[in-house]
């Protein structure tokens, strides 16, 4: 398969937020008579060399994949993905402990939005995701997550289960979200942590919560079986931050 060789990142957060991270941008496209209302985001395109075209709203219609655009495009590089190898080495380089969050088949790019912007508030290290059956980083992925997709390390993999098995080699605990596990609130979630969340119909799948140390669930007290995925990774993955907040509150 070709490589992508741009991609189009909309919405006002979003363009601000790839000039910060340094983002190659080719081009950013703003509405005629915003100039006021994108300030900031001309002073970062000035110190960035970017060249700013003023266009009528419907050329920004015609071109926009998410039909959110706020009045602004920016044409850049699409994101660059990390080696697993990569990955790992920084997650173990940072003064927090590891925290690396696997998906398996998340296929929704609203999904995959919300759990990248869900993992920057919290700190995880970066996210794993398959190469194929699963969404990659898309424009409406990068407009979800509001900029946050700019700062969150995303390794792409051929083979999930042979990822939380090199995992659990480096010394990361393998925890998987799934119905048939144990109350989430009631595990040890300290220490290297690689939690894993399945696609919105399938699951982990059987082989996947086979590589998994244990299984955690969320209660379910209503009448549906299952939760988003970006809402079950949010309530598990903020599980994570505060019992480690409560162990190192205990070290001092």
């Amino acid at each position: 398969m070709e490589q992508q060789k741009s991609i189009l990142i909309e919405g006002k957060n979003s363009v601000v937020e790839a000039l910060k991270a340094g983002r190659p941008i080719n081009k950013i496209y703003i509405r005629k008579g915003d100039r006021s209302f994108f300030r900031l985001l001309l002073e970062l395109a000035r110190e960035n060399n970017v060249p700013i075209v003023e266009v009528d709203e419907q050329f920004l219609n015609k071109i926009s994949i998410t039909k959110k655009h706020q009045g602004v495009i920016a044409k850049g590089s699409p994101k660059a993905y990390l080696e697993l190898e990569d990955l790992i080495s920084k997650a173990k380089t940072t003064s927090r402990e590891p925290f690396i969050v696997v998906l398996n088949e998340i296929e929704d790019p609203m999904n995959l939005g919300n759990i990248l912007r869900t993992c920057d508030c919290i700190g995880a290290n970066g996210v794993v995701i398959p190469k194929r059956r699963a969404c990659g980083v898309t424009p409406t992925v990068l407009k979800v997550s509001e900029g946050a997709g700019e700062y969150v390390d995303i390794a792409r993999v051929t083979n999930i289960a042979l990822t939380l098995e090199k995992l659990k080699e480096e010394g990361f605990w393998v925890v998987g979200a799934d119905m048939d596990g144990e109350l989430y609130y009631e595990k040890d979630l300290t220490g290297p942590i690689a939690l894993v969340v399945g696609g919105e119909d399938k699951g982990l799948g059987r082989l996947v919560k086979e590589k998994c140390d244990f299984l955690v669930k969320i209660p379910m007290m209503g009448h549906v079986s299952s939760m988003n995925a970006a809402v079950a990774f949010a309530v598990i993955g903020y599980e994570v931050v505060r019992q480690r907040m409560l162990k190192n509150a205990g070290r001092t």
